[in-house]
């Protein structure tokens, strides 16, 4: 046994360490955060490990099925909506959730309140987990000023008023990518300690990239820009060399790799789709949240995507984000466009 390796590896900035490093910058915080984010952490490794084992579920015949006390197993979508409610109401640091697997907002019981409120995706992706697809969680947090009386307006607020976004990607590995209002940060599961350790610091995206992500199948229905920035992409008329297209389907893998790679994403509003696809509280804004903290942009159509006021729970937006030149050129195109109008 090598004893001096063992010794080495205690020395790994895990995701514990690392908040506990951000707290300490800020002398009058009393560790709520950190607390939370203890709890977020926990959820991730809970479902990361569920995940691991769906398939197997399915084999042996677990998932969606009735069990021999006559229970029902509940679908992965499900368990992971109630670990993250669970974890987040246990933390007794929040006061308002809002999940899109829930209707309405859940409202903490008083005795376990606390200042913040938290939107998430438990498993965004969910429809890729038969094939293995990379499915992940994504998570926006809000600190609310006065929260002994929360109302739903309470998280109706723009995204740049969050004060920490991030998601975690169930792949071939665990990664939990986190943004606290100063840069972005990747962390990676090590399986044999249960911990996550910092593997990607300060996560920059690059000024400009070479690949571009969207559902191509729905171009008959997309707008004038959006039409003009593809074709651009694959037919330059400028002898540039035409971007790629990588497209998962699994927003949390799509943005990932448009975060480290370069490129964008682009999911905009179409005939079928008037306003988008995507839900504003827990997808647009933390992922907007993440690419600007990394130096990339987030933008709407119309406007910057962490400007947009939401007006309901579930409400939909087109989304571009990405590299910072990339996401301005199709901002140039909506501009022309409202020029015409």
């Amino acid at each position: 046994m090598d004893h001096s390796a063992d010794a080495f590896r205690t020395d790994l900035m895990t995701i514990t360490r690392f908040v506990l490093n951000e707290q300490s910058k800020h002398p009058e915080s009393r560790g709520d955060f950190s607390i939370l984010l203890s709890h977020i952490v926990l959820g991730c490794k809970f479902v990361c490990s569920a995940v691991n084992k769906a398939g197997l579920a399915k084999l042996i015949g677990l998932a969606g099925e009735t069990n021999v006390q006559g229970e029902e197993q509940k679908k992965l979508d499900v368990l992971s909506n109630e670990v993250f409610v669970k974890a987040l109401i246990s933390s007794g640091r929040t006061c308002i959730l809002v999940s899109e697997e829930d209707e309405d907002a859940t409202f903490v019981e008083p005795s376990k309140r606390g200042k913040y409120s938290v939107v998430f995706d438990p498993l965004d992706g969910s429809s890729n987990i038969d094939c293995g697809v990379s499915i992940g969680t994504i998570f926006g947090i809000y600190a609310l000023k006065d929260y002994n009386e929360p109302t739903i307006e309470d998280v109706l607020q723009p995204g740049k008023n969050m004060v920490a976004a991030g998601y975690c990607m169930y792949g071939s590995s665990c990664t939990l990518v986190l943004s606290t209002g100063s840069g972005v940060n990747g962390f990676t599961l090590d399986p044999s300690l249960g911990e996550f350790i910092l593997t990607h610091p300060d996560i920059k995206i690059p000024k400009k990239g070479n690949i571009y992500s969207v559902n191509e199948g729905n171009a008959k229905n997309w707008d004038s820009p959006t039409a003009t920035y593809v074709e651009k992409c694959k037919f330059p008329k400028d002898g540039s060399s035409p971007k790629s297209l990588r497209y998962i389907g699994s927003m949390v893998a799509d943005v990932h790799r448009t975060l480290l790679y370069g490129g964008i994403f682009l999911y905009p509003a179409d005939k079928k789709s008037p306003n988008g696809k995507l839900r504003v509280l827990y997808e647009v804004f933390p992922m907007s949240f993440l690419m600007e903290q990394a130096g990339g942009q987030a933008f709407t159509g119309k406007e910057r995507a962490l400007d947009l006021i939401p007006t309901k729970l579930h409400e939909r937006s087109p989304i571009f984000l990405g590299s910072y030149d990339d996401v301005e050129e199709i901002k140039t195109l909506y501009a022309a466009q409202a020029k015409q109008e």
